[in-house]
């Protein structure tokens, strides 16, 4: 069996950031396992080509106590261009050191590397980058994921999880 973890952060005013996991049975995502939420208060600012070290914290922190995790997919990209310049994916997996999916909704320009997949009847690609994996079957992951929709369900989820969070943050 393979444990895999989809996750997603996002970042309330005035401060701080909710991060959020599922963890599958599956590399599909097809058997929801476990959901995980956690509360960081305060991250480092935003910068611009050095996302991760704003991000890295909340998925450290969300992931912890998972458990054994074999195949990790981030709501981002792994590397930044095609020389590998590293992205929050590239980071992870020097970390964990299982392979990262990273799948991004919007194209970054530097990205020239990404796989375009299309999912769904939408017309707009999700990016696909990877490490620890041939990008190609990343892609391939990526188009096989549970749902129905441009974005898998799990990604989904995982958004909607961090976001609910951002309706009550803690006080």
């Amino acid at each position: 069996m393979i444990r895999a973890a989809a996750v997603d952060v996002h970042y309330p005013p005035p401060g701080g950031a909710h991060a959020a996991a599922v963890v599958a049975a599956d590399p599909r995502f097809a058997a929801i396992v476990d959901e995980r939420v956690c509360w960081l208060p305060q991250v480092a600012p935003y910068q611009p080509g050095a996302f991760f070290r704003r991000e890295l914290p909340a998925v450290r922190a969300v992931l912890a106590g998972a458990g054994r995790l074999d195949l990790v997919v981030i709501d981002g990209y792994v590397d930044l261009d095609p020389d590998g310049r590293p992205g929050l994916g590239a980071h992870l997996h020097t970390e964990l050191d299982v392979p990262i999916v990273g799948v991004a909704k919007t194209a970054f320009r530097s990205a020239t590397h990404a796989i375009a997949v299309h999912r769904g009847s939408g017309t707009k690609p999700l990016y696909v980058t990877a490490a620890g994996i041939p990008v190609d079957e990343a892609a391939a992951l990526v188009e096989r994921m549970a749902g129905d929709h441009r974005l898998p369900d799990a990604l989904r989820r995982v958004d909607t999880l961090a976001r609910r969070m951002l309706l009550s943050p803690p006080a």
